[in-house]
């Protein structure tokens, strides 16, 4: 499984339309499934479960995905359980069970060289210095990551100098906010944090000391759902950060802790998309392919999960591929997210088990 240099060694990572590109892109996914239905009993058996056919593994939209659900109730490795080097989890749902994610060496090591070439032709090479709007993870478990965690440590591939803003209770620290501003508020900067928390604990709390963000670029992503359930889009949140805080830069990204490194940006006219790492199909709750620019469950498509066969995934997520030449120029499959489907659809992806 030693594909993945081709990747990482080509320099337009935001090409993956290119036809040369799709073709090893489709290669590595029916590489990758061969590979885990080998080397992996559970993916072997759901595999056999749902009656795929070894003959249709040249078929692409045919090839086996897994419901997103099943890495709460099972445990799935393609390694030798000696070789596991970190254990990633999420933060877990409504019902307490979490994902639990197994990498080797190999895959936790791919997994930060993508995260990497995907931030730096985002946002380039230059490291800049970061507030996160988190505590200060001081503690940690080497070998168990929560999704959280692994989010903070991937981000800081752009930290020159990294601070962070909230307290062990969750509150702004303010010497911390000024000692940050009075440094660094005349060149550029980063802010990272998860949505619901930048929302609720940085641009509802912070209070008027006349700190300039103009030089900023906010980075969030995840937490929608609280903010959903509070009428507060997308759009309103950048709105809101404009208004309130003077920033203009805000890049939502998009990703699942069962494809870590394989995240999606969105381009400057807010539209996600895919890199040459990954991509993305639009199922019907009968899992039937959709055409672009019609709502239907994301599917998730990554190179990246050797050590686990989180390759191919359905999500719970509703959304929409937009074929359109956008003004980005990007040259990748752009798509939209619209929260989470319905629970009727969700027990259509769990009785794919």
């Amino acid at each position: 499984m030693n594909y993945i240099n081709k990747f990482l060694d080509n320099p337009d990572i935001f090409n993956s339309n290119n036809k040369n590109q799709q073709l090893l892109f489709k290669q590595a996914l029916r590489d990758l499934t061969n590979y885990h239905k080998k080397n992996c009993l559970e993916y072997s058996n759901f595999v056999k479960k749902i009656n795929f056919k070894t003959k249709n593994i040249n078929k692409f939209y045919s090839l086996p995905f897994l419901p997103v659900q099943i890495f709460k109730l099972r445990k799935l490795i393609s390694v030798k359980e000696k070789q596991i080097f970190k254990t990633l989890s999420s933060s877990g749902t409504s019902s307490g069970k979490k994902s639990k994610i197994y990498l080797d060496k190999t895959n936790s090591e791919n997994q930060v060289k993508v995260l990497n070439k995907i931030l730096s032709q985002k946002f380039g090479k230059q490291r800049r210095p970061m507030l996160f709007i988190e505590k200060d993870p001081t503690q940690s478990n080497k070998k168990k990551f929560s999704a959280s965690l692994a989010a903070l440590y991937g981000f800081s591939i752009l930290a020159s100098k990294q601070y962070y803003l909230l307290n062990q209770d969750g509150e702004i620290n303010y010497d911390i906010l000024r000692k940050f501003m009075e440094n660094f508020s005349n060149e550029k900067f980063y802010i990272f944090g998860f949505t619901a928390s930048v929302y609720e604990n940085f641009y509802k709390k912070i209070q008027n000391y006349n700190f300039d963000f103009r030089n900023a670029t906010l980075i969030h992503g995840g937490g929608w759902k609280k903010l959903e359930n509070k009428g507060v889009s997308n759009n309103i949140f950048k709105r809101k950060i404009k208004k309130k805080l003077n920033i203009s830069r805000v890049y939502n990204y998009y990703g699942l802790i069962e494809q870590t490194g394989s995240i999606f940006f969105e381009c400057d006219n807010g539209y996600f998309v895919s890199s040459i790492f990954s991509d993305v199909i639009v199922r019907d709750k009968n899992f039937n392919v959709l055409p672009d620019n019609q709502k239907g469950l994301i599917q998730l498509m990554s190179v990246l999960p050797t050590s686990y066969p989180g390759h191919n995934i359905i999500t719970e997520d509703i959304g929409k591929i937009i074929r359109i030449k956008c003004k980005c120029g990007l040259n990748s499959t752009h798509f939209k997210i619209y929260g989470r489907a319905k629970e009727a659809e969700i027990r259509g992806c769990s009785d794919a088990r």
